[in-house]
């Protein structure tokens, strides 16, 4: 079986007055069907516009160089025409922020149906029942009339369920999930991660933290970025266990341990 998501020498460069910058330089990873795939880094890194490549969403003036196929078909250069067909469909993401994602004039259950209803059509009252179903899969409790209430009227946590419904609602083959814990509590971070784990329909899973605990809990292959380049890739065993880089081992020993030593100073 092909890979789902071949990525090669991507590049992401940025104009200047001083002349193009490249922030993103010459990442290459693949990600099969059902794999999760960590890409972990620093604030900076250019996790984030890594993912926005992939998805065709890069910001204005930004171009992006190399390879992105998406089940052999290739991404990059096609038309913001045909992308759009391809996001929300085959492809979708959930981004860091859901309150700023959602549009606030219009119901969560009307922004799901509209997703669905632009990419697999059907009458409106199909688009609801997808709608509350989708809900009801993240565990939001009283999906039908929860479905009728504006972005305001949920909290963070349920914000970021109502962002993970959408972007499920056409089972994609793709996901890319922009840090969506970090602003979180543990508790709801914990259940927004069982929901992401326990996808099915062989969805390949793109997962963007700095978070090296958060990774190491769902993501079955690893990539290390630094100042907008790779300097690890590898599976999640290999990567925790014998990291070859020093910037990893750095993020590594940067994560409390419950076995850590306690500080005598600190302790008294």
């Amino acid at each position: 079986m092909s890979d789902l998501l071949v990525v090669e020498d991507l590049s992401v460069t940025f104009p200047t007055t001083r002349g193009p910058v490249d922030v993103v330089k010459s990442v290459s990873f693949t990600l099969d069907r059902d794999e999760t795939l960590g890409i972990v880094g620093e604030s900076g890194s250019g996790k984030s516009l890594t993912s926005l490549a992939i998805m065709g969403l890069l910001p204005k003036g930004a171009r992006a160089s190399g390879s992105v196929r998406l089940d052999g078909v290739e991404l990059l250069g096609r038309p913001d025409r045909e992308l759009r067909r391809l996001r929300g469909d085959r492809m979708s993401m959930i981004f860091q922020d859901p309150l700023s994602s959602l549009n606030p004039y219009y119901t969560v259950g009307l922004q799901i149906e509209e997703v669905y209803r632009e990419h697999r059509g059907g009458s409106r009252k199909e688009a609801r029942k997808v709608a509350v179903a989708a809900l009801e899969q993240v565990g939001l409790p009283e999906p039908e009339r929860r479905a009728g209430f504006y972005p305001h009227q949920f909290s963070g946590g349920q914000r970021q369920r109502v962002m993970i419904a959408m972007a499920l609602a056409c089972s994609p083959a793709l996901l890319i999930a922009d840090e969506p814990t970090t602003a979180l509590d543990v508790t709801v971070q914990a259940q927004i991660l069982r929901l992401l784990a326990d996808r099915s329909g062989g969805m390949g899973l793109v997962f963007v933290t700095h978070d090296l605990a958060v990774i190491s809990s769902i993501a079955t292959r690893v990539l290390v970025m630094r100042q907008g380049e790779q300097v690890e890739y590898g599976t999640a065993e290999q990567v925790f266990a014998e990291p070859r880089h020093d910037y990893t081992r750095m993020l590594l020993d940067s994560v409390p341990r419950i076995d850590d030593p306690i500080d005598d100073e600190v302790s008294a």
